[in-house]
């Protein structure tokens, strides 16, 4: 009988890992493989499997998997431990509800204390999303360019929860964007909001970001549902 691949053996370690950077060397290479989807939706992921991978002891092991619960990309199950979470948790309005509060707010923060450098940073991420064609690169780009726009919140508790949303959207996007028949995510907004920032005008760009979002909630909540009716039908 063929036995099923293990996910956890498609990271590979490079030698021994020094113990003050164990913790921090788990967490980045499991966010990076649940990132690019080497660990899929639903998969256990059982501290002394990792232990055993990198080398360590649980210590370590358990302080990345709480991490990467803290960050949404891990679930903790009854009797299965860790498992890798799904790529939309709960509802996908209540997310992105939650979403424009935060993100609204640290560009609220951000918008009077960025430089030329940082608008120039952002215009850079327009440009390489007006050229790139991989889905997994748009997702990221995506990112990188909020992520320069928020930058400069003066919150860092709100700038960490801002950017786990980010990563759970871009982990979304990755693996859902081309089937949603999104060729080019929304260049039209990032341009406006872009413009909106450089001129300093924050409330007509806290406008346009939540325009923004709840478009992209529209298409998703869109795409949820009629994935969600195929299943149906495939099940009966």
């Amino acid at each position: 009988m063929t036995q099923k691949p293990k996910p956890l053996h498609s990271i590979k370690v490079d030698g021994p890992i020094p113990a003050h950077l164990a913790r921090s060397v788990i967490e980045e290479t499991l966010r990076a493989a649940i990132l690019d989807g080497r660990l899929p939706c639903g998969t256990a992921v059982r501290q002394q499997d990792l232990a055993d991978l990198f080398g360590v002891s649980r210590m370590p092991v358990r302080e990345a998997l709480r991490q990467l619960e803290a960050q949404g990309l891990l679930s903790v199950v009854a009797h299965k431990g860790a498992v890798v979470a799904p790529l939309i948790q709960g509802d996908a309005t209540e997310t992105y509800e939650l979403r424009i509060l935060l993100e609204t707010e640290a560009l609220r923060q951000s918008i009077p204390l960025l430089t030329e450098s940082d608008h120039q940073r952002a215009a850079g991420y327009i440009e390489e999303l007006e050229t790139e064609h991989n889905y997994t690169e748009m997702g990221r780009l995506n990112r990188l360019f909020h992520m320069a726009l928020y930058c400069k919140a003066s919150n860092g508790r709100l700038l960490r929860l801002v950017e786990d949303g980010l990563n759970e959207e871009e982990r979304f996007l990755r693996f859902n964007l081309e089937a949603m028949g999104l060729g080019k995510l929304s260049q039209d907004d990032h341009r406006a909001l872009l413009q909106a920032v450089k001129e300093r005008d924050v409330e007509h760009a806290l406008h346009l970001l939540e325009q923004h979002l709840n478009r992209g909630v529209e298409v998703i909540t869109r795409y949820l549902a009629s994935t969600s009716g195929q299943t149906r039908k495939a099940n009966r």
